[in-house]
């Protein structure tokens, strides 16, 4: 397991994926550990989500939800 500053991120983008390729990549930040990077593979894995991604953002129940727009933000279109 890799251990790399945020800074060290920002800088070798490419370096800490080529990391995360050989195991997690833990991103400090001020020297504490706040993030963790790894594969797509492996966090699938972790989590049991399988191969369809678009099943870990599916609700288990409905909601409703009706946007609503505040009256002082209605504008009239210029055409």
């Amino acid at each position: 397991m890799s251990v790399i500053s945020s800074r060290e991120f920002n800088r070798d983008v490419s370096a800490v994926k080529r990391a995360a390729a050989r195991g997690p990549v833990i991103i400090t930040d001020h020297g504490r550990p706040s993030h963790v990077l790894l594969t797509f593979d492996d966090y699938q894995r972790l989590t049991g989500t399988g191969t369809n991604l678009g099943q870990a953002f599916v609700l288990d129940e409905e909601t409703d939800f009706e946007p609503v727009r505040p009256r002082d933000s209605l504008r009239e279109v210029d055409l």
